[in-house]
């Protein structure tokens, strides 16, 4: 049996945005590390602490790969699911943009304060992708 994909192009290309969106945060954050004197390649960066943008960068991206298995492998799932496509579609997209929302706070505000505007936008993932799952399991149990 051929599995038919093209009711989820949408669902598919805000995948991709996703993973560009990864391989983006991996760029910034490895220049900003590589640029500071005497950085070494694996490490941490020195400078911890969120008044450094090399620590903000590479927290970010840190985060989106914590995250990066429940966001594809949810769509993956509600996908071979059958989940519906248009609710899927519209709720990678919120997803998406929020961990975009997420990305340019935390590169641009340095704070230490719980919750911050970027936490926000962490947490609109976080539901954006647990609806995904959600949709999936219900296509799951009503087929």
């Amino acid at each position: 049996m051929m599995l038919d994909l093209s009711e989820y192009n949408g669902t598919i290309l805000w995948l991709g945005i996703l993973l560009c969106l990864i391989l983006l945060q991996w760029l910034v954050a490895s220049y900003a590390k590589a640029s500071q004197p005497g950085a070494v390649p694996g490490l941490p960066p020195r400078d911890a602490g969120h008044k450094h943008f090399t620590f903000r960068a590479w927290r970010t991206h840190q985060n989106t790969l914590e995250n990066a298995a429940t966001m594809v492998g949810g769509a993956i799932f509600a996908i071979l699911a059958g989940a519906n496509p248009q609710w899927l579609q519209g709720i990678m997209a919120i997803m998406v943009v929020s961990r975009i929302a997420h990305m340019v706070l935390y590169y641009g505000i340095a704070t230490d304060k719980n919750p911050s505007p970027r936490s926000y936008f962490f947490m609109l993932s976080w539901f954006a992708n647990l609806a995904i799952i959600v949709l999936g399991m219900v296509a799951v149990v009503s087929h």
